[in-house]
């Protein structure tokens, strides 16, 4: 059984909840993801920061200088652990709209799945078993 540890990001760029909100924002652009887990200083999972949490900065602009990413973020975060079958991530990923899910071991963060992350997957396991067969 394939288990979320075996195929997440383990490079996982986070916030904590008291980073300004425009340096939030300049990383989800900057690294081209579509959201960033909170975490305390202990890589504790506190929430999320997505890009929709964000959309309403347009709107926003002036009266959010000096507000942080604890103003916008979604808590708690959903999550699994490490050890959970692939096949629940998929599931969850499927049924909500979520792009992403936060990997955890203890509470504490350690990676990361995206769909991108699940369909590399597919592709790879695809080609394993296409050269096995040859």
């Amino acid at each position: 059984m394939i288990r979320a540890k075996d195929i997440m990001k383990t490079d996982v760029i986070s916030v904590k909840k008291d980073d300004p909100i425009f340096e939030a924002v300049q990383l989800l652009v900057e690294n081209n993801i579509s959201g960033l887990p909170v975490v305390d200083d202990d890589m504790i999972l506190t929430g999320i920061l997505s890009e929709k949490d964000v959309v309403d900065l347009f709107y926003e602009r002036e009266e959010a200088e000096g507000k942080t990413v604890g103003d916008y973020m979604t808590h708690p975060a959903v999550s699994f652990d490490e050890n959970n079958a692939l096949l629940n991530v998929c599931n969850f990923l499927v049924k909500n709209i979520f792009r992403r899910v936060p990997i955890t071991s203890d509470g504490k963060l350690v990676g990361i799945i995206s769909i991108q992350d699940i369909l590399n997957s597919v592709l790879q396991l695809r080609q394993e078993q296409t050269i096995a067969s040859n």
